[in-house]
């Protein structure tokens, strides 16, 4: 019997929904401040995965402009009904104060790559939302409802799930919104999915927060609104208080059915690292995931008239997971771009905003991407950021660089990014006299700090418009630069920079992305300057094992 390794999305992947159409699966993650919106993965085996496509690339389906971080996209809900694809999703505006912005939208597709809908609006209750599909056609929003104005208790901020019906005709929710559901006594009760089987409804939801409480709780009920009872045996799934799994924060659930009828679920999970530079005490303190929340799958049993369970006992996260049979389908992903062609690697995103002709050009320069210097990476707006997830605890990434920078405050070059207070830069910029400086700008804002800690280290002197060739290497908790002239002979930079400053729980700002590693410009004069880079080449300099 094949086997499927988890994590089977590797990287910032998290809160995924998935949808099984004939032979093929469709796993849909979160995207936050990321454009375009909500990842879509494909896979006919569940073995081996691709990036599709994301559904929402354009302003009017999700417009991020001046996002916080963690903010934008939380956890879309694909499914499959009336012969169409259905997608909801959150927009987060604001959230961390005493409310939390958060309209939910709906798009259609005939086809999973599109065309996609323009969304319709479903109120702003909470945040999650997932669209039940019931017999006789009746749709449901279901989703966790958020506390009153100002409240601060775990308690009060979630304040339980809530169904209403839409109507499609209408295009609105109709009808009286319900509680159907507290949650157990885990708490934090959110990510809610209903589904119909055997003559029960079963609710499945998130539990215990997105960290090592994490949780799968499931509760069923003979009645779509309730009462439901929760399953008497605890949790389906959770890798709490269990230090021994590879797999920790296992939560954030959704069932789904092979073709053979087996059985399965989709989950996020974590695999942290200990933060750099801070002895261990605790396998739970001082830990940082940099590759962020990840999405992993577990064979469930899910026998007539009662509760689903993992397959091979108890309720942690296996390594390891029986796929089901029949032939295999691995695809081929291309990690590097010369940007010989009309669009970028599917792998890059842009910050909160659409790439566009005026600051991301593929023709400007044929061959390379050109980059027009905008606001600084302290900014909510105009980032000429295009960057992709980091995905592997060993990886390389390399580009050659052309900049002519007059100013100090011009820059371009290759960055390790988590937000715009955590992040390492190996720039070049102007030295204000003529000529250029490469060097490395880190940013530090760890939860405790009071402000961020920016540091500047400059490593030689150019000529504007020399070419420079920039790399950059990641060895679990450490990250080193390089510079070259000719892109064979590496000027390691001596100092080794903490990769544990970038990803979940790294940040006093944000916590629920992963790092990306990219390409950017900077021009706070105001100028416009562009920079011209000549690849992007992502490496795995060997395989990752467990």
């Amino acid at each position: 019997m094949p086997e499927l390794i988890n994590p089977v999305l590797t990287g910032f992947n998290p809160d995924p929904s998935i949808v099984a159409v004939g032979e093929d699966y469709y796993i849909a993650t979160s995207t936050f401040e990321w454009f375009p919106g909500v990842q879509i993965h494909h896979s006919k085996d569940l073995v081996h995965w691709r990036l599709l496509t994301r559904v929402l690339d354009r302003v009017s389906q999700l417009d991020l402009r001046g996002c916080q971080h963690s903010g934008g996209v939380w956890a879309p809900c694909l499914t499959y009904a009336d012969d169409q694809f259905w997608l909801v999703y959150t927009n987060v505006r604001s959230h961390g104060g005493p409310v939390t912005d958060s309209p939910h939208f709906l798009v259609t597709a005939p086809d999973i790559e599109g065309p996609w809908s323009e969304p319709v609006v479903l109120g702003a209750n909470g945040f999650d939302p997932s669209l039940f599909h019931d017999k006789g056609g009746k749709k449901y929003l279901v989703n966790m409802q958020m506390g009153s104005v100002g409240a601060v208790g775990v308690e009060e901020r979630f304040d339980g799930i809530t169904i209403q019906e839409y109507c499609h005709d209408r295009k609105k929710l109709v009808g009286e919104r319900i509680k159907i559901w507290e949650g157990t006594e885990l708490g934090v009760t959110e990510g809610p999915h209903i589904y119909r089987k055997d003559g029960w409804y079963y609710l499945l939801t998130a539990e215990g927060g997105t960290a090592f409480n994490h949780a799968v709780s499931v509760a069923r009920s003979r009645n779509l609104t309730g009462p439901y009872e929760a399953d008497p045996d605890g949790p389906m799934l959770t890798s709490a208080n269990r230090p021994d799994l590879n797999l920790k924060s296992a939560g954030h659930g959704d069932l789904f059915q092979s073709p053979d009828g087996s059985w399965f679920t989709v989950h996020l999970c974590h695999r942290p690292l200990q933060k750099r530079g801070v002895p261990e005490t605790a396998w739970d303190q001082d830990k940082v995931a940099i590759l962020g929340r990840e999405t992993g799958i577990q064979r469930v049993a899910w026998p007539d008239g009662e509760f689903p369970r993992l397959a091979d006992g108890g309720n942690a996260p296996s390594d390891i997971v029986p796929a089901p049979e029949g032939p295999l389908y691995p695809w081929e992903d291309a990690l590097r771009d010369d940007f010989n062609g009309p669009v970028l690697n599917p792998h890059f995103q842009t910050l909160r905003e659409p790439a566009d002709e005026s600051w991301l050009s593929l023709s400007r320069c044929p061959g390379s991407l050109s980059l027009k210097g905008r606001n600084s990476l302290f900014s909510r707006f105009d980032q000429s950021l295009v960057a992709r997830r980091l995905q592997h605890f060993r990886a390389e990434a390399e580009t050659g660089l052309v900049f002519s920078p007059t100013s100090p405050k011009q820059e371009a070059g290759l960055i390790a990014y988590y937000d715009r207070n955590n992040y390492h830069y190996l720039r070049m910029a102007g030295d204000g006299k003529g000529g250029c400086r490469v060097g490395v700008v880190s940013s530090d804002f760890s939860p405790g700090m009071e402000r961020p800690l920016i540091t500047v280290q400059n490593v030689c002197d150019l000529k504007p418009g020399a070419k420079i060739y920039l790399k950059m290497m990641n060895e679990h908790a450490d990250l080193r630069f390089a510079w070259s002239l000719n892109g064979e002979e590496w000027n390691w930079i001596e100092q080794t920079f903490d990769s544990t400053n970038m990803g979940d729980w790294s940040s006093a700002i944000s916590g629920f992305a992963g790092t990306f590693w990219g390409l950017c410009c900077q021009d706070m004069t105001g100028d416009g300057i562009w920079a011209e880079f000549d690849c992007f080449d992502y490496r795995i300099p060997v395989k990752e094992t467990l």
